[in-house]
């Protein structure tokens, strides 16, 4: 029994490794996907990594999927809909529509509209509409692929498609409003200031000073880390390190750092970090350095 038992336990740890390598090959465009069904390069980020533990558990419990990518996406797009779900009953809306139109298979400038949405046109459609959209015209799946992901037919398939696409080109010929710029806390804007300057200056002992002492720690798809001396190591592997230089900015309206090149610092940023601070210190830090394929539509601007 014990080695029966063993072997079990070695052939779970095995489909483990496997399920792992193939997950973080499609983790980009997971998020791209995610990142579209809920408006946010952020809050898609916490849908593929909700995603990926619902699938780690999955395998250990014994299921194991004949194809990763399509049960992957499934799981994704389940957590995108339980996550609007929520987000609507905070907010009192977020509808879904009856479809029936049938659209046109393979549409080129269908599919180069619907890449170069924005997040905020996206989020227009209806889930319905919108998931359909974003696995066929940006992330290329086939009709029968999306059927596999969604359990549906090609038919309603179809008909979302169609209803999506159409909705993108009105909103494309529609003329764009200014996007209203959010009232920022000047509190928080002025630490953040006050620690892109430091990091600059390189000046690591100052940030230490400022972090609290059960600090957490999220290098997005490499680690996680709680408390203030291993943050503090942190910072040490920057100071090694001569291929970045910080500015202030916003990140989908949020008080952000956006990450440069020191040749070239107002440049595009190469990715972020989020700052969260509580009591004045530094509570959580969310560094995005391993998980760049955030950047895809990312909504951010330079502030001063």
């Amino acid at each position: 029994m014990t080695g029966s038992r063993d072997q079990s336990a070695a052939a779970t740890e095995t489909r483990l490794r496997a399920f792992e390598r193939e997950a973080a090959l499609l983790r980009a465009k997971l998020h791209r996907y995610s990142s579209r069904m809920v408006g946010s390069a952020i809050d898609g980020e916490d849908i593929v990594q909700e995603a990926l533990a619902k699938g780690f558990v999955a395998i250990r419990n014994g299921d194991m999927p004949d194809k990763t990518e399509p049960w992957l996406f499934r799981i994704a797009h389940n957590s995108a809909l339980d996550f609007l779900r929520k987000r609507a009953r905070s907010r009192g809306r977020e509808s879904e529509v009856e479809l029936d139109t049938i659209a046109d298979e393979n549409s080129a400038l269908d599919a180069r509209m619907a890449a170069e949405a924005s997040l905020a046109e996206l989020m227009q459609l209806p889930p319905a509409q919108r998931c359909t959209v974003v696995l066929k015209d940006v992330l290329g799946h086939s009709l029968e692929e999306i059927g596999e992901i969604l359990e549906t037919s090609d038919t309603a398939i179809k008909g979302a498609l169609q209803r999506g696409r159409e909705s993108l080109r009105k909103l494309a010929a529609a003329p764009r409003p200014a996007s209203a710029r959010p009232a920022l806390n000047q509190q928080d804007m002025r630490r953040l200031g006050g620690y892109v300057a430091a990091f600059n200056a390189r000046d690591f002992d100052a940030l230490r000073g400022l972090l609290a002492e059960d600090v957490k720690l999220e290098l997005v798809n490499r680690l996680r880390a709680d408390g203030k001396e291993f943050v503090g190591n942190y910072f040490g592997r920057y100071a090694d390190e001569t291929h970045w230089h910080f500015t202030t900015g916003l990140v989908e309206g949020r008080p952000a750092i956006l990450v440069t090149s020191p040749d070239r610092p107002e440049g595009s940023p190469r990715y972020f970090i989020l700052i969260n601070w509580e009591n004045g210190r530094i509570a959580g830090i969310r560094d995005f350095l391993f998980a760049d394929y955030v950047m895809d539509g990312l909504d951010y601007s330079n502030t001063p």
